[in-house]
């Protein structure tokens, strides 16, 4: 989720942003973004549909090789006669593309942004963040972070929404959006060891990489990233590795 405030920080460079001309907050004027939901679920059932259709002929080029892996299922697939086999391939892969669809609806970010507040809503869950709490918003790559004054991130959250679209609503209801992440200097890469991290975080580090490497580790390398910045410790992370800074203050 995720949402913005104008505050100006510290004595650190001043970020490139943009901002709203000076006026007084109102509560009743309100942008709400989201992605739509029937075009995301129609993309996947299309590819779904298109990968259900391929797999008669996949596992019939995979048959007319002299050696290759999982012949055993391809003969069993293709004993199927037509059009069964290709309306069956068809149909199950409707079915895992709508239910693809469906998950990728539920994590997907909605953003309500109005003058007084910034509201983000993924998974079943909410964040509001008043005007206050804010200081910038900003892209670091597909993600949409939220700092506070004093440089803690509030809230990193993959978005898919337009993001000209996204920065240009911020922006029209006062508050602050940047280029870039201010901080973004200050970031050390992690490597096991490192000194000058605060007691505990280097072995929650470790375990957030081991977490990374992991095909369903991604709601625990989540979970770390959380206990982390409660130690005053803010993760962003480029492919595999892992970079870090400590909020001072």
């Amino acid at each position: 989720m995720e949402e913005a405030r104008n505050v100006t920080m510290g004595k650190r460079p001043e970020p490139q942003v943009s901002m709203a001309g000076s006026r007084e907050p109102q509560a009743g004027r309100v942008t709400e973004l989201a992605e739509s939901a029937w075009v995301i679920v129609l993309f996947c059932v299309a590819c779904g549909a298109v990968a259900g259709a391929l797999l008669p002929f996949l596992a019939r080029l995979l048959l007319s090789l002299r050696w290759a892996p999982l012949k055993g299922p391809a003969e069993l697939l293709t004993s199927v006669p037509e059009p069964a086999l290709t309306l069956g391939t068809i149909a199950v892969g409707v079915l895992g593309g709508l239910l693809l669809g469906l998950s990728a609806v539920h994590d997907s970010l909605s953003v309500r942004v109005a003058d007084t507040h910034v509201t983000l809503t993924i998974r079943d869950g909410s964040q509001e963040f008043a005007r206050e709490e804010i200081s910038v918003l900003f892209r670091d790559g597909k993600h949409l972070v939220v700092l506070a004054p004093s440089g803690m991130e509030l809230a990193r959250e993959h978005c898919g929404l337009p993001w000209r679209r996204l920065a240009d609503a911020l922006t029209e209801h006062g508050h602050t959006w940047a280029r870039e992440d201010p901080y973004r200097a200050e970031f050390r890469r992690w490597a096991p060891g490192t000194p000058g991290l605060p007691p505990g975080a280097d072995a929650l580090l470790r375990a957030r990489a081991k977490a990374r490497k992991d095909g369903d580790g991604a709601e625990e390398a989540r979970e770390l990233r959380g206990e982390l910045l409660r130690l005053g410790v803010v993760v962003r992370d480029e492919d595999k590795r892992q970079f870090w800074r400590v909020v001072s203050g």
